[in-house]
């Protein structure tokens, strides 16, 4: 598969805070934020930021912490600063439910405004956020294509090129002794999933049939934590306990 030459050059696992990878030709860096770069083409991509997801689930009576969006922004407008992008794309899910532009304090939407105006920043559109909030900047849409890469929300059977959200991988795995689960992206070579980048969003294992059954048998994990990139292939991998 296209990405897997370059993939396998590095030892498995890598140690260092991004990984190299090729998709489709395209030269790409996955970094232990779970923002994944192109430098050729100057894109950050983040998937689920689930922005007010804390303020989503108070309403509903369970009492999460109500800091997720400065968290996540915070993040987010490091890895900006750091890179200095000229384009951003959000791979949907950016908005945990439709009424969150409604709950995000000033403060929060002045600071997305501030990032949103630095960049050609693109809302893909996700099934929470089929239509983002207004007033915010940037601008919506279904699916980017760029050179030989479509960016969209969710991964398509088949497709080539491709590089989605939605599921939240996370990969497991006994290492050193000790039992290691993280958030992970996840490629075949044809495809990349890219992990959930928000504050207070968890993870689906990779063998899950709704992430394993997307992709080719002999996929790779890209394992984030702890500030790294670790790279392993499938047959390192374990299930959830219980699962």
């Amino acid at each position: 598969m296209s990405g897997f030459p370059q993939a396998d050059a590095h030892p498995c696992p890598t140690d260092d805070s991004r990984a190299a990878l090729t998709l489709c030709g395209a030269a790409l860096l996955a970094d232990a934020s779970g923002a994944l770069l192109w430098p050729g083409e100057g894109v950050l991509a983040v998937a689920d930021l689930h922005l007010e997801k804390g303020s989503s689930f108070a309403a509903r009576g369970r009492m999460l912490p109500p800091y997720d969006t400065r968290a996540t922004l915070d993040r987010l407008a490091a890895m900006i600063e750091r890179e200095r992008p000229s384009r951003v794309l959000c791979l949907g899910d950016s908005f945990h439910d439709r009424r969150a532009g409604g709950r995000i304090t000033a403060d929060d939407v002045a600071r997305l405004r501030a990032l949103t105006a630095a960049v050609d920043w693109v809302w893909i559109t996700g099934n929470h956020d089929p239509d983002p909030p207004e007033g915010l900047g940037g601008r919506a849409a279904a699916e980017v294509r760029l050179g030989p890469l479509v960016f969209r929300h969710e991964a398509q059977p088949g497709a080539v090129g491709e590089l989605s959200g939605h599921l939240h991988p996370a990969a497991a795995l006994a290492l050193a002794g000790r039992r290691l689960r993280d958030r992970c992206f996840v490629t075949d070579g044809a495809k990349l999933i890219l992990p959930a980048f928000g504050a207070f969003t968890g993870g689906l294992n990779v063998l899950n049939p709704a992430i394993a059954g997307l992709l080719e048998a002999n996929f790779q994990v890209l394992l984030t934590a702890r500030g790294r990139v670790h790279r392993f292939p499938r047959d390192r991998l374990s299930p959830d306990r219980g699962g």
